[in-house]
């Protein structure tokens, strides 16, 4: 609004969105992913930077103007095809290093001039202005020359089978993102609608591919099996034994017995699952009903970060079917990988959070929240786990009162949970404290030689964790907000949840 820079006049007034009008989001995740309701949301939310980075670096191959890797030659024919309109011009990939040519058309002569990326990975004719991603530069020279003979006026469209010329050999775009179709050859070409941020009206298709990091919606267990309407979802959670396949080696054990990788035959297809399998030698009525209660639990809940059961069977032991998330716990995947960084942790712990706000808007209280509950599907990919201590909570409650002192992990546990039996979704938050803090210590096990008496003690002191080696301060500063003694002054996960987001956001950024 300071100085026009192209534009024919200063910016003076805004138009602004109608009063109570939403504003309308892009297609570009709904269309890529196949998503909408919550898992198009909370992919919008939870994978922002990445979305962003990607959409700002391949959003040229679905513009008319991007014509992939072609020869010099070929693109010369493409622009003298049609109109011979001043200002005709594509965009053509020369090499694997990220640099392009611009092919304009003046005076029946088709110019070329290259665009190299440099170390930072600018965009820039040689001498001209630098840009971060190919569809602003050919949005800047859209409106003046800037050192080009003359503006950018109509984008050659592709030409595919349907039009006079097919160069056929033009290699895919990459797996991991929508491919445009061919434009029409015999397209009538205009001056006056082109958009340079336009793609081309064609379905979007998402294909996965090495080219990129896998994103969570890339994966099999982003969305509910049953999200695929011709997947009925069956009215009783009891499945069919013959259909579940197990593999004979163990992911996992416990007192509750072991956990198997294994495969159910749904409707449609094979889904790879993770078995929790019963030891119940003695035949003790409370094993089973503790599975059954974990069960039920997890049938009511439906959420990206949270591991989805698909069902119970009843056979040669009674099993419990969930969603797999093959590279197991967060503690001991830090443990063996003390690569990973500080901004992939964030990434990870927001997940939990965006979780555990889902709990608590269901009124679902979790009560072992910690890194061992936390399972990773990806390096950048959480699930909340372990269901088994959980407590639905009437809507009329905010709390879960417990009868006894159970067999309890007390190192995660809030000061009202140990001397109160009390748990709410705000001593989840505590416990997330502690889970944040075992993730940034890469696995380190809390109040490392501390008996539970001796950390009770320590926290009516009003003592708390230092600050593990490396982690950012403000994320030991949120740690220390979740420990709050006074539940009444603890945040809550909607707080938590928007504090993490905003903080991830800035670091990725």
């Amino acid at each position: 609004s300071q100085e026009s820079d192209g534009l024919v006049c200063l910016l003076k007034k805004p138009f602004n969105r109608p009063p109570r009008r939403k504003p309308h989001s892009g297609k570009y995740v709904k269309q890529t992913w196949n998503l909408q309701g919550q898992a198009l949301e909370q992919a919008i939310i939870s994978q922002k930077p990445q979305l962003e980075k990607l959409i700002a670096t391949t959003a040229h191959e679905k513009m008319p103007w991007f014509h992939g890797k072609i020869s010099r030659e070929e693109s010369e024919q493409i622009v003298l095809i049609g109109s011979k309109t001043n200002g005709k011009f594509l965009i053509r990939a020369r090499d694997n290093n990220g640099s392009y040519a611009l092919c304009l058309l003046h005076e029946g002569k088709v110019l070329h001039y290259r665009i190299d990326k440099d170390k930072t990975g600018k965009l820039s004719i040689p001498e001209g202005k630098k840009f971060d991603t190919l569809w602003q530069l050919v949005e800047h020279y859209s409106y003046k020359a800037d050192g080009l003979l003359r503006v950018l006026t109509v984008p050659c469209q592709k030409i595919g089978t349907q039009g006079n010329v097919n160069f056929g050999g033009r290699p895919q775009l990459p797996g991991s993102h929508p491919a445009p179709s061919p434009a029409q050859g015999n397209q009538q070409e205009s001056t006056v609608s082109f958009n340079p941020y336009e793609p081309e009206l064609a379905p979007w298709a998402a294909e996965k591919g090495p080219q990129r990091e896998a994103l969570p919606m890339d994966t099999e267990v982003y969305e509910s099996p049953y999200a695929d309407p011709e997947e009925i979802r069956p009215k009783e959670v009891y499945l069919d034994r013959k259909l579940l396949t197990l593999e004979d080696k163990e992911l996992g054990s416990g007192n509750f017995g072991t956990v198997k990788k294994g495969y159910y035959q749904m409707k449609k297809v094979v889904k790879t699952v993770a078995v929790k399998i019963l030891k119940n030698e003695a035949n003790d009525p409370a094993l089973k009903n503790e599975l059954l209660a974990e069960a039920n639990v997890m049938q009511q809940l439906d959420n990206p970060y949270i591991v989805r059961m698909i069902g119970i069977c009843e056979a040669e032991s009674w099993m419990l079917v969930m969603e797999m998330a093959e590279l197991g716990p967060l503690n001991k995947y830090l443990q063996q990988n003390r690569h990973v960084k500080d901004k992939n942790i964030i990434e990870l712990v927001h997940q939990v959070s965006m979780g555990m706000k889902y709990l608590e808007e269901c009124n679902f209280v979790h009560r072992d929240l910690a890194a061992r509950n936390v399972l990773l599907v990806t390096q950048h990919y959480a699930k909340i786990s372990d269901f088994g201590l959980s407590k639905a909570l009437r809507a009329d409650e905010s709390y879960y009162k417990a009868q006894t002192h159970g067999k309890w992990p007390v190192k995660w546990y809030a000061p009202e949970c140990i001397n109160y039996y009390k748990f709410s979704s705000k001593s989840d938050v505590w416990s997330f404290g502690v889970l944040m803090w075992e993730a940034f210590s890469y696995g380190q096990k809390p109040y490392r030689g501390m008996k539970g008496s001796e950390v009770t003690a320590m926290l009516e002191k009003g003592e708390r964790m230092g600050c593990p080696a490396g982690c950012p301060r403000e994320m030991y500063d949120l740690m220390n907000l979740c420990w709050t003694y006074d539940v009444e002054n603890r945040p809550g996960f909607v707080a938590v949840e928007l504090r993490l987001r905003n903080y991830y956001y800035d670091v990725v950024n």
